[in-house]
């Protein structure tokens, strides 16, 4: 079975030397690409800008902006034919609609900054890749996170979302553990008790790999 994971944050350049992102580390990315390994799947990791290390045996792509990986996401429905993506990568939504080719400098009055909407990745999966496979993405939401978390599923036509509450300490961004909730077209829900990242991301890739076999085999 082949299984495209996306992972980590984007970067959105303002000059050569800074840029608009977000707090994603990256590690639930990485923990699920892993978990996958372990359990015998052909894997292919794209990356935005992260430190954690790429699994042993993982096919690493690494990108920065969210430009890049919508191309990477497109060539790879294509030539990979994945037969499950989880999109588990904080893509930015907004980018500065003209990068400045030198450094901005420091003035006395304040900086308006004109943004314009990044491609959408798990968006565009269904509707402008093809992809027929089993769509999986996550929804990292700071309040009514079930609803938000259904809201994208049904927009977006996911198999599955998997909703966490990145406005926690002990959960959100940076931390080694995490907690989520199993939302289905239905409308059902199943939380997963909190854990380690990367005991739950083996959770996640079995649950996942058995809905893929039903879906595909109802």
């Amino acid at each position: 079975m082949r299984i495209l994971i996306t992972a980590g944050p984007t970067r959105e350049a303002l000059d050569p030397v800074r840029f608009l992102s977000n707090r994603s580390s990256g590690k639930m990315g990485y923990a699920l690409a892993e978990a996958a390994k372990e359990e015998g799947y052909e894997v292919t990791l794209v990356s935005g800008p992260v430190t954690p290390i790429s699994p042993e045996g993982v096919n690493l792509v690494k990108v920065e902006s969210a430009q890049q990986m919508w191309e990477a996401v497109q060539s790879l429905c294509k030539s990979a034919a994945p037969d499950i993506a989880i999109h588990a990568a904080a893509v930015a939504d907004y980018r500065p609609k003209i990068v400045q080719s030198q450094k901005i400098k420091k003035r006395d009055e304040a900086l308006t900054l004109e943004l314009e909407r990044t491609p959408d990745v798990l968006g565009s999966m269904r509707t402008v890749f093809g992809y027929q496979g089993f769509l999986v993405g996550f929804a990292a939401e700071t309040e009514h996170l079930v609803e938000n978390a259904m809201t994208k599923l049904q927009r977006k036509s996911c198999d599955l979302v998997i909703a966490n509450d990145v406005s926690r300490a002990d959960t959100g961004f940076d931390s080694e553990e995490n907690e989520v909730i199993l939302c289905f077209p239905s409308g059902n829900t199943e939380p997963l008790p909190k854990q380690s990242k990367r005991s739950l991301a083996r959770e996640i890739i079995r649950r996942v790999a058995t809905l893929a076999a039903e879906k595909e085999h109802p």
